[in-house]
């Protein structure tokens, strides 16, 4: 019998591990979930035969490369900063691995390595990076073959809240990693317009108002995501003009965080001590800390939207218990969004992705807008979750049945990956909705 090895039984775990529970008895594979939380990484499992949970310290050396090398496949929903450990074990035990985090630098130098020993490190296998690589390599991969030509692209995704559970001033809640809600954007931007070059820092990503239209869903912002130029060459754009990945928010989300950088509550620095803290009162202490209670007062008497959205975190005396005797404006503010934006049991998430694609054929210009919306079922199984999860367990099955041959470090831009991936999802209600309409001619 076969063993996919897991780490990590978070948010994102929940679809993963339910589809590939499914599949087990077809295919004849013993699932191990691993994860700090035993009980967590068991909840996960309903008692099925097929699965099997262990608590564990993931830094533990010895204990993590036990369960590397009994695996056939590991998959890594771990926090981005330990796919190197376990990308070491997988190397040193020949095992494949698959992530749906970035490529980092550090993974990028086991390349080599992983090819010589007939290993794929497959990143970027997940929703955003992930879906959006496919869906968008299967639409510039048909317009070349028609004898198209790109001349520009944005990418727009998000995960948001679905209109019918949209009731905070922030119209958000949490469906991912919430560290990673904190620290979304602190890398500024580059990206491709009209032919030239533009970076923006943090602050500049959010001080200009862009706005992009959903079907059925209404007008939502958006703003640069990373560096999108690093995906040119993968995506084969070189000779494009306009090259933007772009994260959506509500644009009430984006008017507020904007405000909540300018009050320093983004930053992992000072560290405050203040033992049985409230939410409120570390609202307070950090103002007064970094000086910034005036800032805070203009602001809220400024804009009501702001006034009620900081009330809403638990500005003004909430007694909420903070948890931490000590913390920094950015634990502060994740502490706040995990206890305030929370998803109720019966909330739906909603993801939603959109491509648009300019391209000229046969002297016409015209215009693909590919677009995807999926919403969650409940709390656990979250729009998120699934369109996270599931192309990591259908990549990982097509790995057991050997139906794909790419070997090193890889992400999805390939046909062998995308193309079975994309249909699988179909099956599972993850379908993009295409329209190709004439610009000018």
């Amino acid at each position: 019998m076969k063993t996919i090895v897991l780490f990590g039984a978070g948010k994102s775990s929940t679809v993963l591990i339910e589809f590939l529970l499914r599949q087990a008895p077809e295919h004849g594979y013993l699932l191990r979930v691993i994860d700090a939380n035993a009980s967590l990484a068991k909840s996960k499992l309903s008692d099925s035969p097929y699965g099997q949970a262990l608590g564990l310290d993931i830094t533990n050396d010895e204990l993590r490369f036990n369960e590397v090398q009994r695996a056939d496949i590991v998959i890594s929903l771990l926090p981005p900063q330990l796919h190197l450990l376990v990308a070491k074990d997988c190397l040193e035990a020949r095992k494949h691995l698959l992530t749906a985090s970035y490529v980092t630098e550090d993974l990028k130098a086991l390349d080599a390595e992983a090819k010589s020993r007939d290993l794929l490190f497959l990143c970027e296998m997940g929703l955003d990076p992930g879906i959006d690589h496919m869906s968008a390599m299967a639409l510039l991969n048909e317009i070349r073959a028609s004898g198209g030509v790109v001349e520009s692209f944005v990418s727009h995704c998000g995960g948001l809240v679905a209109p019918a559970s949209d009731n905070n001033p922030w119209h958000y809640k949490i469906s991912w990693n919430p560290r990673n809600v904190v620290t979304a954007g602190q890398a500024g931007a580059l990206y491709l317009q009209n032919g030239k070059e533009v970076t923006l820092s943090y602050e500049e990503l959010f001080a200009q108002e862009n706005k992009v239209e959903i079907d059925e869903l209404g007008t939502y912002s958006w703003y640069p995501n990373r560096d999108s130029l690093s995906y040119l060459s993968l995506y084969g754009l070189t000779a494009t003009k306009t090259f933007i990945r772009t994260t959506l928010r509500h644009s009430d989300f984006m008017q507020g965080w904007k405000k909540l950088i300018q009050l320093s509550l983004t930053k992992d620095a000072p560290s405050y001590h203040l033992p049985g803290a409230t939410l409120g009162a570390a609202f307070d202490h950090h103002f007064s800390q970094c000086a910034l209670q005036q800032s805070a007062i203009r602001y809220r008497e400024e804009d009501p939207l702001f006034d009620r959205q900081l009330h809403f975190l638990g500005a003004d005396q909430d007694p909420t218990p903070l948890g931490n005797d000590s913390f920094t404006p950015a634990m502060l503010l994740q502490v706040a969004l995990e206890k305030k934006l929370v998803l109720a049991d019966s909330d739906q998430d909603m993801i939603v992705m959109l491509h648009e694609i300019g391209y000229r054929k046969e002297g016409q210009v015209r215009k693909i807008t590919s677009q995807l919306v999926v919403k969650g079922d409940d709390s656990l199984r979250t729009a998120m979750a699934k369109t996270v999860g599931l192309p990591l367990a259908m990549a990982a099955l097509l790995l057991l049945q050997k139906k794909i041959g790419l070997r090193g470090l890889q992400i999805p831009t390939h046909a062998d990956i995308y193309v079975p991936v994309l249909q699988a999802l179909q099956k599972e209600g993850i379908k993009f909705s295409e329209t190709d309409t004439l610009v000018a001619p």
